[in-house]
């Protein structure tokens, strides 16, 4: 490869490797994240062969993270992040100082001072900013209170990195270490001679300002400036707009109020949410989300010093325990005390059982003021590596526990139904109540219905509510397989049956009685995932028919060779109306057409 271009080098190199080892890795099952590790570790300096640029890795990963908050932020309003703050800040809080005192445990056996163990507790304490949403958005939890609850706390997280980031380099001296030069200070540094509560006064105040600024002018500049462009008619002004927001507030976040980057463009998104373009917005950004992502597990790979686990195999292993076993046992009785069902704290505990960027960061910040030693720095890495790729084996484990616990749960609590509590507590000292009959359950394999004969309407959006509104004024039979909470709710307030969850989970859509069905309708917009749920209604039920949608020709072969009997693409649809309204008679058929209420045969 040429020598002069290291950032096209390290971008194909990365994505190109991610890709190979990434398909490897769902070929045999296993979560292509696992794959892009593996390549960043081809790639690193640690073993042989090409070695990619290390520095602009991780700039092209740290653009990774901006985007996939910015994109968290499009979906998480300001009232679902004040709804969970009863059990992420506190929650949070305590978890990071759980964490903190095993690590600085951990340090204290290897010998290390205080100042060091502090560090290194900081540093296993706070989870993975893209491996939590990765994680999340694979199992399509984000916009449930689950894992609202989980974005709150890492937020809260992100938060307290930022005051150690901030407080570290003024501390510096007092804990052992060496104060950094003043010759290189930003706009960021806080001098020393500010006293400890001088810069947790100043501190706390950029990041309060930068909230107040974001609330005040944000929420008018922001949503102004979309509209603006959108009227231009511009798609491409339109994706340059989103991207330079995204990537403008974080940025601007943090070179003036000392915020990170990630919570800049959390905050940046969750401004634009309150805009009608949103949704559009999402869309636009979501393919860079994705690379860039790719790239921060490469970075993550290339980090990672494989011989390392022969080198330091104890303490590794005590790291290890300490990110996935510590923490996850923290977090789960932290919810549990917060009156929270066993499966919500079963999910938060296997989200945060990882750790990621911030970790780096604070373990080069250690390093750079002689706090930290290199081996510190080399037992991070190594317990982020091993973290990150067990937490899909997190997952699993917690499925498997699940059921367990839950029988466990129901045979030591008292057989009254005033014992019950009815749910989670969303409000500061509001707590689940117990004198009202028990609530249902927030997880676990949903009942199977009673239905037959009916259809099964999968997604509820722009296009499904119109499906249903016709169902139900023709008086058939259907219930609705939805994952978002909002619109479950809506739902069940209309008096319309619904089953929550992914319908690609095996246990979800079985609970929508395929075999007894008469149709299936997809209107999901994701041609992938509704191939899988195509295949899955096909061996329950070969006669069902299915309805799908697409949005080109090569999604209309693709679900319909998997076994959709009609496929609509909304383009030709458009089109068909556009010659009916010009010619004023119906245009002729692409397809052939879906009756709502077809006689029986």
């Amino acid at each position: 490869m040429p020598h002069d271009t290291p950032l096209i080098a390290t971008i194909v190199a990365g994505l190109g490797l991610a890709f190979v080892f990434g398909a490897l890795a769902n070929r045999f099952r296993i979560p292509p994240l696992v794959g892009y590790l593996v390549a960043g570790v081809l790639v690193g300096p640690n073993t042989p062969g090409f070695v990619a640029d290390a520095g602009l890795a991780n700039e092209l990963a740290e653009i990774g993270v901006i985007l996939l908050m910015f994109g968290v932020g499009l979906h998480f309003s300001l009232k679902d992040l004040l709804s969970v703050r009863a059990i992420a800040v506190p929650g949070a809080i305590v978890q990071i100082g759980f964490a903190t005192l095993l690590g600085v445990g951990l340090a204290w056996t290897l010998g290390w001072s205080l100042g060091a163990g502090l560090v290194f507790g900081l540093a296993l304490s706070v989870a993975s900013t893209v491996v939590l949403l990765r994680a999340l958005q694979e199992r399509r939890l984000i916009e449930t209170e689950r894992g609202r609850i989980a974005v709150g706390w890492l937020i809260v997280e992100d938060l307290a990195m930022v005051l150690a980031l901030v407080l570290l380099p003024a501390l510096a001296g007092v804990l052992g270490g060496q104060p950094p030069a003043d010759d290189h200070a930003s706009l960021l540094s806080l001098p020393a001679s500010y006293g400890i509560w001088g810069v947790v006064g100043i501190t706390l105040a950029k990041v309060a300002a930068f909230v107040v600024v974001m609330l005040v002018v944000g929420r008018r500049v922001i949503p102004w400036i979309l509209h603006y462009v959108a009227h231009t008619g511009s798609r491409e002004l339109f994706r340059l707009s989103v991207l330079a927001i995204a990537l403008g507030v974080a940025f601007g976040a943090a070179k003036l109020f000392g915020v990170s980057l990630a919570l800049g463009a959390f905050f940046a998104g969750m401004i634009m949410s309150e805009s009608e373009l949103s949704h559009r917005a999402a869309e636009e950004s979501l393919p860079l989300r994705d690379a860039f992502s790719v790239l921060f597990f490469v970075s993550v790979g290339m980090l990672f010093d494989p011989f390392s686990l022969f080198s330091n195999g104890l303490p590794i292993l005590a790291t290890l325990a300490i990110i996935v076993i510590g923490k996850s046992i923290a977090a789960f009785v932290i919810v549990i005390v917060f009156r929270y069902p066993i499966a919500t704290a079963l999910m938060i505990s296997a989200s945060l059982a990882q750790i990621g960027e911030f970790s780096f960061i604070l373990a080069e910040l250690g390093v750079g003021l002689k706090l930290l030693p290199e081996q510190g720095r080399d037992l991070i890495l190594a317990g982020a590596i091993l973290s990150i790729l067990l937490n899909p084996l997190m997952f699993l484990v917690i499925d498997w526990m699940k059921p367990w616990l839950e029988k466990r749960a129901g045979k030591d609590a008292a057989p009254t139904p005033e014992q019950k509590p009815l749910g989670p507590a969303t409000e500061p000292g509001q707590v689940a109540s117990v004198a009202a009959p028990p609530a249902e359950k927030d997880d676990g394999p949903p009942p199977k219905t009673a239905l037959s004969g009916h259809s099964i309407l999968i997604g509820y959006g722009r296009v499904g509510s119109l499906v249903g509104a016709a169902l139900k004024e023709a008086a058939l039979p259907f219930l609705v397989i939805e994952d978002a909470d909002k619109t479950l709710a809506k739902l069940k307030s209309d008096g319309v049956e619904t089953v929550a969850g992914n319908a690609a989970n095996a246990e979800v859509f079985a609970a929508a009685n395929p075999e007894g069905a008469k149709r299936l309708i997809l209107a999901i917009p994701n041609a992938f995932e509704a191939g899988q749920i195509v295949l899955r209604a096909r061996a329950a039920n070969p006669a069902i028919n299915v309805v799908a949608r697409a949005h080109s020709d090569a999604e209309v072969e693709h679900l319909k060779g998997l076994g959709a009997d009609a496929v609509i693409m909304g383009e030709r649809e458009i089109a068909r109306g556009i010659v009916e309204v010009v010619t004023g008679k119906a245009a002729i058929p692409i397809e052939q057409p879906i009756e709502i209420n077809p006689q029986p045969a």
